[in-house]
């Protein structure tokens, strides 16, 4: 039976979430607000995508929580990540961006082995974690192959791959399948959905495509734009696993006409 829809009015349910944003707003030097006055929780192992319109904020407010910029108002806080002496978070996180972000003189093992290396773990045991995590993407046999040898979806597998590779507590993706095909898109989709459930990092995902953002998510945050806010969190109550079956099934139907409207709705005002 297709369950109605429930707007989620917290993401935690009493826990300490693992990602605080409280108050944000964010206002660029040409005096663009880019974002004004989110509040959002992210809980651990919970995925979750940010869907709006293109310049609504999502990539801003992702890379905010990255620590790739500041808020000009409002906090956001790791309550139980450790603190340096400085007293700011050490966020223990992975970032996959719009595009693959590949050294291109270097192999996809070397690529992947890149984030241990920064944090100190060298020769056999890098290659090792790295090679392992190209077989878990679906690269085994790939490991010397460079950027030029490999197709779109491949490099984004090594982007991935190398996100992954510190085990990070949360994985943020800005749009990481847009400029693929249909096909390889869903074939990403399916893994990364495999990646998580074996896993269970928190994912943020950003996207403009209600049917990603419900084939993927358990909560939906809708944002409307000019400035950038949050309209609607709302809460996928479809199981997991999911997959060709649930693609065609009147329960994602069901979502993707309910997110659509909350977009629509994001849109307008």
């Amino acid at each position: 039976m297709v369950q109605a829809a429930r707007v989620r009015a917290t993401a935690t349910g009493g826990a300490r979430p693992l990602v605080t944003v409280r108050g944000v707003t964010k206002q660029f030097a040409n005096g663009t607000i880019a974002v004004r006055d989110v509040n959002l929780d992210l809980a651990t192992g919970e995925f979750v995508s940010l869907l709006g319109p293109s310049g609504c904020g999502k990539s801003t407010l992702l890379r905010m929580i990255a620590g790739l910029g500041d808020p000009s108002v409002g906090t956001i806080d790791w309550p139980t990540a450790m603190h340096d002496a400085s007293g700011h978070a050490e966020r223990d996180l992975g970032f996959v961006f719009q595009d693959p972000t590949l050294m291109p003189w270097a192999t996809a093992l070397a690529n992947v082995t890149l984030p241990l290396r920064l944090k100190g773990v060298k020769g056999r045991e890098a290659e090792d974690r790295g090679a392992e995590m190209l077989a878990l993407v679906g690269l085994k046999g790939f490991e010397t192959s460079y950027p030029r040898e490999l197709s779109g979806g491949m490099k984004m597998r090594v982007s991935i791959a190398r996100a992954l590779v510190t085990h990070p507590k949360i994985l943020l993706m800005d749009e990481p399948f847009a400029a693929l095909d249909e096909i390889t898109r869903h074939r990403l989709n399916d893994d990364l959905l495999g990646l998580w459930e074996a896993n269970r990092f928190t994912a943020v995902f950003v996207t403009h495509s209600v049917f990603e953002s419900v084939y993927l998510s358990q909560r939906i945050v809708v944002m409307a734009a000019r400035p950038g806010r949050v309209m609607a969190d709302l809460r996928v109550e479809a199981p997991y696993p999911r997959d060709e079956l649930f693609r065609t099934s009147a329960d994602y139907a069901h979502w993707c006409r309910i997110a659509s409207e909350k977009l629509k709705e994001a849109i307008a005002s």
